[in-house]
């Protein structure tokens, strides 16, 4: 069975992450990984760029303070441009064994409009896809 060391978090900053990163902490502790908290920052304008990363910056660092209080190593990783593509890279880019997502459980309107992340990755990537269906 493969080990995993290096687990990459995508993090939409929604109201989501706190029972994704709770449930993928649980994980990291038992396996001794790294959790890479990432979050693509997409925008339209470089005054919405600047206040994006900045609000992103602020969320994954409360989630990478707390995870390090639970004795989780965490690295926050922000990247700009379409959510997909970005994730796709950073995977390419990097040596990780799992990537982490919330599944939003989106209705078929939505997934038309607002497309599928999780839906791309997992017909485009090599590693193992864990989708957390979140609390409600």
């Amino acid at each position: 069975m493969k080990v995993y060391r290096n687990i990459l978090v995508a993090i939409d900053c929604s109201a989501v992450d706190d029972s994704l990163v709770e449930q993928v902490s649980a994980l990291a502790l038992q396996l001794d990984a790294t959790l890479h908290l990432l979050h693509v920052v997409h925008s339209h304008t470089l005054d919405q760029e600047r206040f994006l990363r900045e609000e992103s910056t602020h969320i994954l660092e409360r989630h990478k303070n707390k995870l390090e209080a639970a004795g989780v190593e965490a690295r926050v990783v922000i990247r700009s441009g379409e959510p997909e593509q970005e994730i796709l890279r950073e995977i390419e880019e990097k040596n990780y064994d799992l990537v982490a997502m919330a599944a939003h459980g989106h209705s078929l309107p939505e997934r038309m409009l607002f497309g599928s992340v999780s839906r791309a990755l997992r017909q485009s990537i090599s590693i193992p896809l864990l989708l957390i269906k979140p609390d409600r």
